[in-house]
């Protein structure tokens, strides 16, 4: 699984999460206690900061061709990747959709890809 966003420790379990001022969000894909359906498969549990054992922003990162990409998502056998070596004529060489000022993106083979690893930053 390709994560990219935070991610909470409570009670010894690691959920999705999302920072809302002094409060954290947790979400899971199925029902439990103190959790509310906010969609189907979409499970929300609201808590203050204080009672969080960790709060980390997860990133999976690769190389693809030689260069550093941040993984944004997969599909089949594809993945969504976003350039994070700043240098313009190499993402105009490698074909990156320009997405935002300094931001290139595109979908790389899986297949081609390497050092996958998820890293908290």
């Amino acid at each position: 699984m390709m994560r990219d966003g935070y991610v909470a420790r409570w009670q010894g379990r690691e959920y999705q999460a999302s920072p809302d001022g002094d409060n954290i969000r947790l979400y899971q894909p199925e029902p439990g206690e103190g959790f509310e359906e906010v969609r189907a498969g979409r499970y929300v549990r609201v808590l203050p900061a204080s009672e969080i054992e960790d709060l980390a922003y997860v990133r999976t990162t690769c190389t693809w061709q030689g260069q550093p990409f941040i993984v944004l998502g997969e599909h089949d056998a594809w993945l969504r990747v976003e350039y994070t070596g700043g240098r313009w004529p190499v993402a105009e060489a490698m074909r990156l959709e320009v997405f935002d000022f300094g931001v290139y993106q595109g979908w790389a083979p899986a297949s081609e890809v390497t050092d996958l690893r998820e890293q908290r930053v």
